[in-house]
């Protein structure tokens, strides 16, 4: 398997992961939704945002726009269904850009500043891997407090999905 390769198959996983958890938040009550279960973002809300800031404020940096940002909580989205939709959204733009990029920028450093303003750089494929894991670590949680709730965690481990495409 090739670099190109294994980044389109996590930008595929972390599109189709995002549907599942989706899904499965749609059974849960606004008033379950928004309040505060114990996560690092408060929230399934405020988890589900977070992740969409998250992507949002790394698409930027691949495609050299600047985030305006003041926290990684900044609420992006309080209408929930609007919420899942750019989430959705959000993960269809990075299947295009991944497949869009070629073997020399893969391997190329990714040149950006925090959000602290510091300027760094890190390779651009495993930038974008780590964005699909930050979304994996986050849907991980969402995942933890339905089950609190009583509904069932949805699968998504990648190899479910690998199993499915394969």
């Amino acid at each position: 398997m090739n670099l190109k390769r294994h980044c389109l198959d996590m930008a595929d996983y972390h599109a189709w992961a995002s549907e599942r958890l989706l899904a499965v938040l749609r059974q849960v009550s606004d008033a379950d939704y928004r309040a505060d279960c114990g996560l690092f973002f408060k929230s399934l809300h405020g988890t589900l945002n977070h992740l969409l800031l998250a992507d949002l404020i790394w698409y930027g940096r691949f495609v050299g726009e600047s985030p305006s940002v003041r926290s990684l909580a900044d609420e992006v989205e309080p209408d929930r269904d609007a919420l899942a939709q750019r989430v959705l959204d959000q993960a269809a733009r990075w299947i295009t850009l991944i497949q869009q990029a070629d073997e020399v920028r893969l391997g190329s450093p990714l040149g950006y500043r925090t959000l602290s303003g510091q300027q760094v750089a890190s390779v651009w494929a495993s930038t974008a891997l780590h964005v699909f894991n930050h979304g994996t670590h986050h849907r991980g949680q969402m995942s933890a407090a339905l089950t609190r709730l009583g509904l069932p965690a949805p699968e998504m481990d990648l190899i479910y999905f690998l199993r499915r495409t394969q």
